[in-house]
């Protein structure tokens, strides 16, 4: 790979989203935090196999880069569950949109970093986490790159310029 990555966002695994939301704002002072409960998924794959998996997350901005929160409510094998049991918290990922998808995720794979779980939203967004931990300590979520995503990253950081300070939640469509 000769196209530096450029990280776009830091993700933590977290026992209660709103709960978390709460000591996050609290340590830094983030917000909005634009949260999106049960995102609704159309495909789910688990090292190769069909799965489920329902997740919320929190967006929120944090100067250049975006801060995610994520939950998983459901006990079903995921790349999520290969880190964190349900009640741990922690550094989970980082996130990265290459030009070329497939590529990036070729190039992890020829370095014996596997795809761990695949996604796709119901809007049509995706994601792949590749197992990094034994590297770096944690997974990189790799997406391909789109404008549904864009548009996703550009509406949580106008939310923060914009921002009152007054409502530290913005619920958002969980088909988004």
């Amino acid at each position: 790979m000769t196209t530096p990555q450029r990280i776009l966002q830091n993700a933590y695994h977290v026992a209660d989203i709103d709960e978390a939301i709460d000591r996050f704002h609290a340590l830094w002072g983030l917000g909005p935090f634009l949260v999106r409960r049960h995102i609704q998924l159309a495909q789910v794959f688990y090292r190769g196999q069909p799965a489920s998996l329902d997740i919320s997350a929190a967006y929120v901005q944090a100067g250049d880069l975006q801060v995610e929160l994520v939950m998983q409510h459901n006990a079903a094998p995921s790349a999520f569950r290969d880190a964190f049991a349900a009640h741990e918290e922690g550094f989970h990922h980082v996130a990265v949109m290459p030009a070329d998808y497939a590529a990036t995720l070729a190039h992890y794979a020829a370095q014996g970093f596997p795809v761990v779980t695949e996604l796709r939203t119901a809007s049509g967004r995706g994601a792949s986490y590749v197992d990094t931990r034994p590297l770096l300590g944690h997974m990189i979520e790799v997406y391909p790159p789109g404008p549904g995503l864009t548009a996703l990253y550009a509406q949580v950081a106008r939310a923060a310029a914009e921002w009152d300070g007054r409502t530290l939640r913005m619920e958002v469509d969980p088909a988004g």
